[in-house]
């Protein structure tokens, strides 16, 4: 668990909500099209995911000649639900305190077992193995429905920014999501960038 001051909040993404939820996403369709959220300057990396990158480097690079975003088909869309379910049914959630005896660890959950970060890190990877650019698909911190930290993972398409999630199924529009959208890695260097609190129009609305 990594602890950011953040005015006077503080992002503890070890807490992040471990229970994935089932939905009836129509996949026959693409989605309307979202908002991209547009990144405001440098931010600090996590202490946790520069240890990842020093042990999976490869899961960290960044290829400026890979595409900034991916190009929504109904084929692709098709398969981000399928993974993010997949991913979601398969993993065993498990904070990183009971896991490793640590407050803070980014993993790919190879034993079955991991917290917020580590089944997105998955979802990452088995996109990219099923042909993906890597560099169209970005950690990021956000600050949940229960003002806690939390990672998703955002997929930038040339029809908007969409979340991965392992609270819910759904591939959701991060304006749809109900979070404030703290940071996320950069697309164009091993780096993070501020998201400037992006806050989804549904924040208010979910925390009445």
């Amino acid at each position: 668990m990594f602890f950011k001051k953040l005015g006077s909040l503080i992002i503890a993404v070890g807490f992040c909500g471990l229970a994935a939820s089932a939905s009836a996403q129509t996949l026959a369709a693409l989605p309307r099209e979202a908002e991209p959220i547009a990144s405001v300057g440098e931010a600090r990396p996590l202490p946790a995911w520069t240890e990842f990158c020093r042990t999976y480097a490869a899961e960290c690079a960044v290829d400026r000649n890979e595409p900034a975003q991916v190009t929504l088909t109904p084929k692709t869309w098709q398969l981000l639900a399928a993974v993010n379910r997949k991913v979601n049914g398969t993993i065993k959630p498990m904070l990183d305190a009971d896991h490793w005896g640590v407050a803070d660890r980014w993993d790919l959950p190879t034993d079955g077992y991991g917290d917020c970060e580590d089944f997105q890190l998955l979802k990452r990877k088995m996109l990219v193995e099923a042909g993906l650019p890597r560099r169209a698909m970005r950690m990021t911190v956000v600050i949940d429905e229960k003002n806690e930290g939390h990672a998703v993972l955002v997929v930038r398409t040339n029809q908007g920014d969409f979340t991965l999630d392992n609270k819910t199924d759904e591939v959701l529009p991060w304006s749809e999501t109900g979070y404030i959208f703290v940071k996320r890695e950069s697309q164009d260097e091993i780096a993070w960038v501020s998201l400037g609190r992006a806050t989804s129009p549904t924040v208010t609305a979910n925390r009445r």
